[in-house]
């Protein structure tokens, strides 16, 4: 194997980073919103123009998914090596929308670089990340002469993650053998600052209920009947009460039984991240004091501890003066974030039995699940493909990298799932990059970095997943 030299790399990177960073702003001036109907055909549109790019860029083989809603884009570049591994980059192409207008300083589809920041929708979230790939790629080919990567690339660019990846697994399942591959690369994520290198190993899953608690058939009045009857306001109070213990802890039976536990080394390399508590509180909405689970940190709780939030609570008089009444039913809205090893159906299951045993005689339950919920997704900092992934962004950043874990939800469990691979995550995000809010941001230095470390990647990854 010829190895890619450090100089050669950076070099390559720095001689085409003002055409990499004009046929971004080309690409981020393509208002893909998957969640508009009416930008349906922008987001083809996007679709067709990173095809093009990548057959421009060597890519033997490129070709757009269709599904019964948005494209997605398949790319392959085989190694030369027919017994090398095989590695799937994830990212996506569509983008979130813009409202509120007012609140950019810039038109969001009309990219402009600001110092060394690049300004758009979709420049962090997700078409800059998966962008770094292809310059990484062109990178590491002129660095080590070769005419092929050392291992078998295959990018799959998905057009609806930011509504949901609706049709995203049955795309798995329909393509499952051409998608066959040893590890599952996702650069979707963030690090944890520009000068703390990190890698993230997990995302938690959702799953999310509606209670309803019906007692009469209409509400009743109070000094007639209340003390009397059961008052389903009071019950949900109760029983939203119940659901956690005076130490933080969810009381659904059998919720953490499936829950993959922190490693002491894991505990150990969070615990070193720079995190300011106070100023954490600051940026949550000016939160008074930190909470949850005893005996965690704030990091682990917000990564890799399951939670149960109530999300609302409505019934009864809610209006201007009094109205003395016993209500006729009680609602709440209910949330439950995932970690390793939970399945969101069983979450539900045990919910709804708990609900149906806590309501109290003469009150009728009901829950309501939307959806099958989001399976959690992880990978274990002692697997092959992390170890690789780390040493890659170690010799491009040139410092340690650390660990975390994000706490939103995505389709990274459906791609290790019916892929049957391993995930590694591998990108340069930052929380202050403004995803999903008006003025959104990359760092361009950093996305020139996620390069650099791509190009260390696939040597890493041919010697590592063999």
């Amino acid at each position: 194997m010829t190895d890619v030299q450090p100089s050669d790399v950076a070099a390559h990177i720095q001689a085409g980073r003002d055409r990499f960073i004009a046929d971004l702003k080309e690409w981020l001036a393509i208002p893909s919103i998957s969640g508009d109907p009416a930008h349906a055909g922008d987001v083809r549109k996007s679709a067709g123009w990173l095809a093009g790019y990548l057959r421009d860029q060597g890519f033997p083989t490129v070709e757009v998914w269709e599904t019964p809603g948005l494209p997605a884009v398949y790319a392959e570049w085989p190694a030369e090596d027919p017994a090398a591994p095989a590695v799937v980059v994830y990212g996506h192409h569509d983008v979130q929308p813009v409202e509120p207008l007012d609140e950019w300083d810039t038109d969001p589809f009309a990219p402009v670089e600001n110092g060394d920041r690049l300004i758009g929708r979709g420049a962090s979230d997700d078409k800059g990340q998966i962008f770094f790939h292809t310059l990484g790629i062109s990178a590491s080919l002129a660095a080590s002469g070769r005419k092929a990567p050392p291992v078998t690339v295959k990018l799959l660019v998905e057009g609806e993650e930011e509504s949901g990846s609706v049709h995203f697994a049955d795309l798995l399942r329909t393509h499952r053998e051409r998608l066959a591959c040893d590890a599952v690369v996702i650069s979707d994520t963030t690090m944890w600052a520009a000068d703390v290198p990190s890698m993230c190993t997990g995302m938690r899953g959702l799953t999310e209920a509606e209670v309803t608690l019906r007692g009469p058939s209409s509400d009743l009045h109070s000094g007639s009947f209340g003390g009397a009857v059961p008052n389903p306001l009071q019950a949900m109070a109760k029983l939203l009460a119940a659901l956690h213990d005076a130490d933080g802890r969810v009381t659904l039976p059998g919720f953490y039984d499936d829950v993959v536990p922190l490693t002491d080394e894991e505990r150990e390399l969070f615990a070193r991240l720079p995190f300011d508590e106070d100023e954490w509180l600051r940026g949550a909405g000016d939160s008074r004091a930190a909470h949850g689970e005893k005996g965690y940190s704030t990091l682990e709780r917000i990564w890799a501890r399951p939670t149960a939030e109530i999300n609302g609570m409505w019934g009864g008089h809610t209006g201007p003066g009094g109205k003395t009444i016993v209500p006729r039913d009680a609602h709440a809205k209910i949330s439950f974030r995932l970690v390793a090893g939970q399945d969101p159906r069983k979450v539900q299951e045990a919910f709804t039995a708990w609900v149906a045993e806590q309501a109290p005689p003469g009150v009728e339950a009901e829950v309501r699940v939307s959806g099958a919920g989001v399976r959690p997704c992880f990978s274990p900092i002692d697997s092959a493909g992390v170890k690789a992934a780390r040493r890659a962004m170690e010799r491009a950043f040139g410092t340690e990298v650390l660990f975390t874990r994000e706490g939103g939800s995505g389709p990274e469990a459906d791609l290790a799932d019916i892929l049957g691979a391993p995930l590694v995550f591998v990108a340069v995000g930052l929380n202050g990059d403004r995803i999903h809010a008006p003025n959104e941001k990359v760092e361009i230095p950093l996305l020139l970095k996620g390069a650099e470390a791509a190009a260390y990647l696939w040597e890493e990854l041919a010697t590592a997943l063999r």
